[in-house]
């Protein structure tokens, strides 16, 4: 089981943006990696019917995400959304709906005054397991 990965700047600073960007619903995508490190990130629209308070990926856009994914010679590294109004905790509907338990697990929480919150998570069984990141 990992217990540290590392985020490039970058990376993080597009997570942290895309969240920002969208203050009243949840944002989602996956990660994608090369060699077991984490270098793309693939927005995906949210579908949910409450997207304030849950992220459905839509799946056309996932199916295509996981195509460019491919074609690149990368792997699912993570699958991430934001937290408009939650901390950066995964939700009990979090837990339930892993569907890709070998992927991490990224939160973004935009509910600490002016300061951002990436947080990382393995989850099995629906428990979750935080998982240091490092810049």
């Amino acid at each position: 089981m990992t217990t540290e990965i590392q985020l490039s700047r970058e990376l993080t600073t597009q997570l942290l943006h895309l969240a920002q960007i969208s203050p009243d619903a949840e944002i989602c995508g996956l990660v994608s990696s090369q060699n077991n490190v984490p270098v793309r990130c693939y927005p995906i629209k949210n579908i949910a019917e409450q997207p304030h308070a849950r992220f459905l990926l839509d799946p056309q856009q996932q199916i295509s995400a996981m195509k460019q994914m491919r074609e690149r010679g990368e792997e699912l590294f993570a699958i991430y959304h934001s937290h408009p109004s939650a901390p950066a905790c995964p939700s009990a509907i979090d837990l339930e709906e892993t569907t890709y338990p070998e992927a991490l697990m990224f939160i973004i929480s935009l509910n600490t005054k002016g300061i951002l919150e990436l947080r990382a998570f393995q989850v099995a069984n629906q428990n979750a397991t935080e998982v240091r990141i490092t810049l």
